[in-house]
């Protein structure tokens, strides 16, 4: 199976202001992350009370900036939970990384989201943070967990490439006590959905609050249940950040054995009777 970490390709917008400048190295490439600029509480000029960092996908390898692609799809899914999470106090911030690979043992994008954590603590204080992936940034998202300021992690047709993930798999003692939840598509043909499954069966060994969803006859980008997704992201940010009672099949996917937990079907109009 090819095993690629590529950004959806969707048109990008203005972005407007956002946070932290980036700075730049001796040959001209980026030395610091940057925050996207903040949906959800802040815009509505209410208390933060909890923060969605959205770490989008990217590539194998490259150290030249990221393509403003990437972030763009991110869009739909910021507004989304900016949406659903403002009256509880929710940020939302895509993270800009410094270099559009994952560059090997450097992981610079798990470097990154442990910045953007820092950054957040800096400007929001003690509040939890939820990571929320997407190939590249969902393995960046899994393997950032151990911060301090995470408490739950969503990661979203997780990139591990192989034969890596099959002969020196990812760590995942760093998502001890945390609310972790994976999805992907049973048709993806660039990220592997049965090492996603292998990653989180181990990860369940360690942690009770691992579950995982598989969108069936979905590809990578999971276009076809786009609205599902959107809304499981949603109910799983609610629930983890403020306390607010999963959806029924989140509460079972979590408290089920493997597989059953581990291989809960997305059904199809998921998230049509939630008023958020």
């Amino acid at each position: 199976m090819v095993q690629q970490a590529l950004p959806q390709r969707e048109p990008e917008g203005p972005t407007g202001r956002e946070g932290q400048a980036g700075r730049t190295g001796p040959e001209g490439l980026p030395d610091t992350a940057r925050l996207g600029r903040p949906l959800g509480a802040v815009a509505a000029g209410n208390a933060v009370h909890g923060v969605a960092l959205l770490l989008p996908g990217g590539a194998p390898a490259g150290l030249r900036r990221p393509s403003f692609l990437a972030a763009a799809a991110q869009r739909q899914l910021a507004r989304r939970l900016a949406r659903a999470g403002e009256r509880d106090g929710l940020v939302v911030h895509v993270v800009r990384y410094r270099h559009r690979g994952w560059n090997g043992p450097a992981a610079h994008p798990v470097r990154d989201a442990e910045w953007a954590a820092d950054e957040v603590v800096r400007r929001y204080g003690d509040v939890p943070v939820c990571l929320i992936g997407t190939g590249m940034g969902a393995r960046a998202a899994l393997r950032a967990a151990g911060h301090p300021a995470v408490t739950a992690v969503l990661a979203i047709a997780p990139w591990l490439p192989e034969p890596e993930a099959v002969l020196d798999p990812d760590p995942v003692r760093q998502l001890t006590g945390r609310r972790v939840l994976l999805v992907h598509g049973t048709n993806d043909e660039r990220t592997d959905p049965d090492l996603s499954y292998r990653l989180a069966e181990r990860a369940k060994k360690v942690n009770r609050d691992v579950c995982r969803f598989e969108v069936h006859s979905d590809g990578h980008t999971l276009r076809q249940h786009r609205l599902e997704v959107l809304a499981l992201a949603a109910d799983f940010v609610r629930g983890s950040l403020f306390g607010h009672h999963y959806a029924r099949p989140v509460a079972d996917a979590l408290a089920a054995p493997p597989p059953l937990g581990l291989r809960m079907p997305l059904a199809s109009g998921f998230g049509a009777s939630l008023r958020y």
